[in-house]
């Protein structure tokens, strides 16, 4: 196994903590054992992830970024989850597949990549849907090369170009640095992106990704000027048409708000459609957005050990 792939001094994120991971914990908040929140359908993720039936969407506890304004902060930093072994991983996404699922999505996985390529290695001969990472985009492009012979879809966020933003927000002042060089990497890997269409018993037909990535990207309460930033810098640095975007709107003040009291309100729908406008008049109209309903609550799933 790659030397990177490793718990015995663990430098598998940006962090590089070299922490024994068999004995204590990283920055993750993770030790050796995968452990999860749910393992289910879930419709919330853009249409063409979503799709019809839903995407197979794996939750993994702990994280390498630890946003301030997490919306799955019970998962992320508070450590909800259930221990697994790696064949029963497996066993997961073969039922996932069984279910109906379009695809395999890994939620935050980066902590576990020595438990969960394993997993994927006892049943990727059996699996004839696409996997997708879904990450916070803070990856070391080493990681990423290692995927590739894994993952088919990548769904990262890019979410600050300031420095000063990500240092107060995710204590991550490399994190346009790092992430950055990382989607590069990802949109390399994946190439021009590929659909197919599925058509259910009904009748009823949508276009699903196979292969591909799509940049998500959450405007925050008085950063939207970070925002448009962002997407200046992919315009002029990533290549056209092999990628998509996805502006979203679902920020929710209800985690640590009181502490960063600017983040204490829902964004503007004048922030949004600033932002918006840009992406459409910069060209970077080959993607998604989301209604402004989508900041709510509701829209995070319960992360009730469904699946599990």
């Amino acid at each position: 196994m790659n030397s990177l792939l490793s718990y015995d001094s663990c430098n598998l994120c940006p962090r590089n903590c070299h922490i024994n991971r068999h004995l204590s914990t990283g920055y993750c908040g993770c030790g050796d054992t995968i452990k999860a929140a749910r393992a289910a359908l879930h419709q919330w993720e853009e249409p063409c992830i979503s799709g019809l039936q839903g995407s197979g969407t794996v939750f993994f506890t702990g994280c390498t970024l630890r946003c301030c304004f997490c919306q799955n902060f019970t998962i992320s930093q508070e450590n909800l989850g259930k221990e697994l072994t790696t064949d029963k991983l497996s066993d997961i996404f073969l039922d996932l597949q069984d279910q109906g699922a379009h695809n395999i999505n890994l939620v935050t996985a980066t902590q576990y990549l020595p438990s969960i390529l394993p997993a994927l290695d006892l049943v990727k001969h059996r699996l004839t849907i696409p996997i997708v990472y879904n990450c916070g985009g803070y990856e070391k492009t080493e990681t990423i090369k290692i995927l590739n012979d894994y993952i088919d879809i990548w769904l990262p966020d890019l979410k600050y170009y300031s420095s000063d933003l990500s240092a107060r927000y995710s204590k991550a002042p490399d994190y346009f640095t790092v992430a950055s060089e990382a989607i590069m990497q990802m949109i390399k890997q994946s190439g021009t992106p590929e659909f197919t269409t599925f058509t259910d018993n009904n009748g009823d037909s949508c276009l699903l990704m196979t292969r591909g990535t799509i940049i998500r990207h959450m405007v925050l309460p008085g950063a939207k000027e970070d925002s448009i930033k962002l997407l200046h810098w992919m315009k002029e640095s990533l290549p056209p048409n092999q990628y998509y975007i996805s502006i979203m709107s679902q920020y929710t003040p209800f985690y640590h708000s009181s502490d960063y009291p600017e983040l204490g309100r829902r964004i503007t729908t004048y922030e949004y459609n600033k932002v918006l406008d840009t992406a459409i008049s910069l060209g970077l109209d080959q993607g998604f957005m989301q209604e402004k309903s989508s900041a709510k609550e509701e829209y995070t799933p319960p992360f009730n050990l469904e699946g599990l």
